[in-house]
């Protein structure tokens, strides 16, 4: 596998330098990431789309995430993050399309030599089409689920203790595609702090 490069940066984010995705997160340097939420008309309500990431990733393994999620490669910007949208969900997407949220950083200590610090581009896209549609990355996309926006809004804030996440599973040994409605609590979804969402919801109530 081709070596990641990412461009690297101090915490007002001045470019500082390029390293390694190995090193990058072994000595908790700062880079970024293209961070895409999509979001689906079901009748009258509207539903965030997550992905279930691999059980083999090194950060985060087996949690509902963001829609669509990457790292940009040095000499990116975030315009270029769009090419994750063909490669995990098999959508071509215009990057015109997006609504941009703003750019949030958040770093999480994991381990003493797996520190994740992010500059992360946030966008939304509005995408009504249903869950057989898409054409998930499998190497790094273990299923795709729907959540209630609503629910998903009060989990976030504490109101409720779970969320009903409904769509599919990939069996790794078959790799045939298993419908279910999942249970899912706080613990079950990769973390995001409280100005990240908060400028999340602001676009979504925005862009209903």
């Amino acid at each position: 596998m081709q070596t990641e490069i990412f461009d690297v940066f101090d915490e007002t984010m001045r470019k500082i330098g390029q390293e390694s995705r190995n090193q990058v997160h072994a000595k908790g340097l700062w880079h970024q990431t293209f961070h895409c939420w999509i979001l689906n008309h079901a009748g009258d309500g509207l539903r965030l789309l997550f992905q279930l990431r691999h059980k083999d990733k090194d950060i985060f393994p087996s949690l509902l995430d963001i829609s669509c999620a990457g790292h940009l490669q040095a000499g990116e910007s975030a315009e270029d993050g769009v090419r994750e949208m063909e490669e995990e969900l098999g959508l071509s997407v215009d990057f015109k399309d997006l609504i941009y949220c703003g750019r949030v950083a958040q770093e999480y200590v994991l381990a003493e030599d797996l520190i994740d610090r992010e500059f992360n581009h946030v966008f939304l896209y509005k995408c009504d089409l249903p869950l057989e549609d898409y054409r998930v990355q499998e190497s790094e996309v273990s299923g795709l689920y729907f959540v209630d926006y609503r629910e998903f809004k009060e989990l976030i804030g504490g109101i409720r203790a779970s969320v009903s996440a409904e769509g599919f599973r990939i069996e790794e040994a078959s790799g045939t595609y298993e419908n279910e409605i999942r249970t899912m609590a706080l613990e079950d979804f990769t973390p995001n702090d409280d100005a990240y969402y908060q400028l999340l919801f602001d676009k979504v109530e925005a862009n209903k």
